[in-house]
Parts: C-alpha cells; structure tokens; sequence
C-alpha cells in the first residue's frame, strides 16, 4: 500500500477517504472496534474522527481516556509517515504522555500537522549523522463544541531502515 499516495488522493475525493479507511481499517486491526475515520486536511495534516460509540466510552458515559490517546497517537503517525518514506524510515512510539482537560460527551477528532520545514529541523537534518532522532509530537484533542479534552505528547523514534536492529 502506498500510504503516501492514499493520503493525497484522500484530501479531495471521498471516494479515496473510504478507500482509505478501508485499508487502514485492515491494516491496523486494533483501531478498527473505535470506528476512527481519517480525514487528511486539505492544507496538509491528518485529522482523526472520534465517534460517541459505546466502545469509546468510560463507565461514565464519557470519551474512554485511552480512545482518545489511541486516535492522538494513529493521527500522529500518519501525518510523520506522510512526510517520511516508510521504505526509508520506521517510527515507533518510544512514550505517549497524555494532559486531560475536559470530560468529552460527543464526538471528537485530533489533528496534528507538520510542516515540511519541521521535520526537515527536527529530524531529516539529525538523521544525516545520528542513528536515531526521537521527535515528539504535541496532539490537541478537541470535541465538536470546541471543548479541548486532552493534549497528547507522542515520542516518536526515527530511524533509518538500514539502522534497524531485530537480533542481538
């Protein structure tokens, strides 16, 4: 799949944002029960929907804490991987911390975008001479009343593929 493509594609047809989602929905398993719907933004980032379903709420009828720092996490890494070729680069979450502000009683979305400039500064330039970069991502999470419910702090680690080592 390449997700880069999708991505842009998704921005100006619906028909690519299902197809989209479909294969993310297959892809990433684990997010699929949340019932997510990526919308990449026109102006470049990701913005993950959080639906008011019965799966994504707490005992006391609120957005779940850890639904909320699941879609914070899925929007961060989509909008790294649209920058980033996966062939080239792996991320992988090294630390989540989460800031919960407000109780959310409807839907929700997170957003997170980059700017080409930012990951050019904070991770392209340190991968020409180190190893690894960790960059952290600051995620708002917010209802559809404006209410902001949590910020999410994602610490993603950067690596080139040829760096990567699976055995001691």
């Amino acid at each position: 799949m390449d997700l880069v493509a999708l991505l842009r594609s998704a921005r100006s047809s619906r028909k690519a944002r299902w197809w989209l989602n479909l294969a993310l929905g297959r892809a990433i398993p684990f997010n699929r029960p949340h019932g997510f719907r990526v919308v990449p933004q026109e102006a470049g980032g990701i913005r993950v929907d959080i639906p008011f379903l019965s799966v994504n709420r707490n005992h006391i009828k609120g957005l779940h804490a850890c639904c909320l720092a699941t879609a914070a996490e899925f929007c961060s890494g989509l909008a790294l991987l649209e920058h980033l070729d996966d062939r080239k680069y792996r991320i992988i979450m090294k630390s989540l911390r989460m800031e919960y502000l407000f109780q959310g009683k409807g839907a929700a979305f997170a957003v997170f975008t980059p700017s080409k400039s930012d990951i050019e500064k904070h991770i392209l330039q340190y991968l020409r001479t180190d190893e690894a970069v960790l960059y952290t991502a600051e995620v708002p999470v917010h209802d559809r009343n404006a209410n902001h419910l949590a910020t999410a702090y994602i610490t993603w680690q950067v690596k080139d593929w040829s760096r990567v080592r699976t055995k001691r």
